[in-house]
């Protein structure tokens, strides 16, 4: 079954390979929105299992319900350095903004891959503060909240070239890249970047790392002044990089 709607993340998936009938592994799944995409891909037939560290957002992960003709994922608590046996095999593992934030995502990798069958196929997306913010108008406003998610990530020891080090990453790890892609997310003047939702998302983390104040953020109009600069600019702006990675257990 094809995902209700196309995205880098999407496309990602599809193209490693992730079809009906095969079992998965979503690592760092959150709130489960790439689960529950995943389980439109591997329908009724095939496994969706959700691990995360967070007890609390498995929680509200296992509250909603697949699409039609999905299957239905099961969620469960776990360090990703200890990984329990009863996880069992997989067809395919994958992961979306997870590696970033390890000290040793090699080590982390190659534990993955013991639950990987061989054959199976890794697909990791992660996203890469190195080139953005890119515009060739001013947006300050942009720039700024920008700044923020940036120092925020800085101080929270993430990786902020990860989508440089992919290749290496995986390599390193014992597994063969297939394919390693990147994509812009592009703002024009009639499609917003929804970077106050990103900022509004992470709020609680900028505010607690000292990088911001709740009033100097004005996470109330924040949106609303973003879309004013955009609409006054009526230049490009592209807010992020993704990179996504496909590699192959031997």
């Amino acid at each position: 079954m094809a995902p209700s709607h196309t995205t880098f993340t999407s496309r990602l998936l599809v193209d490693a390979g992730i079809g009906p009938g095969m079992r998965v592994l979503d690592v760092g799944c959150g709130g489960g929105d790439v689960s529950f995409l995943l389980a439109e891909l591997v329908g009724c037939d095939g496994a969706l299992v959700g691990i995360d560290q967070s007890a609390a957002v498995l929680e509200h992960a296992g509250q909603r319900l697949p699409a039609k003709g999905a299957a239905m994922p099961t969620f469960e608590a776990c360090d990703l350095h200890a990984l329990p046996a009863s996880l069992g095999l997989f067809d395919a593992i994958v992961g979306r903004r997870v590696l970033m934030y390890l000290p040793d995502a090699v080590k982390a990798v190659r534990g993955l891959a013991r639950l990987l069958l061989p054959g199976g196929v890794m697909a990791f997306q992660e996203h890469d503060s190195t080139l953005a913010p890119a515009s060739l108008d001013a947006f300050p406003l942009h720039r700024k909240a920008q700044k923020w998610l940036h120092r925020m990530l800085e101080r929270e020891g993430a990786d902020l070239h990860i989508g440089f080090n992919l290749h290496r990453i995986f390599t390193q790890a014992g597994l063969q890249v297939d394919d390693l892609r990147a994509e812009c997310l592009v703002q024009t003047p009639d499609n917003a970047y929804g970077l106050g939702q990103i900022i509004q998302a992470c709020l609680p983390r900028i505010v607690d790392l000292g990088v911001a104040t709740a009033r100097e953020v004005g996470i109330e109009t924040l949106q609303a002044r973003l879309d004013a600069e955009r609409l006054q600019s009526q230049g490009i702006y592209i807010g992020d990089l993704a990179f996504g990675v496909m590699a192959y257990k031997p």
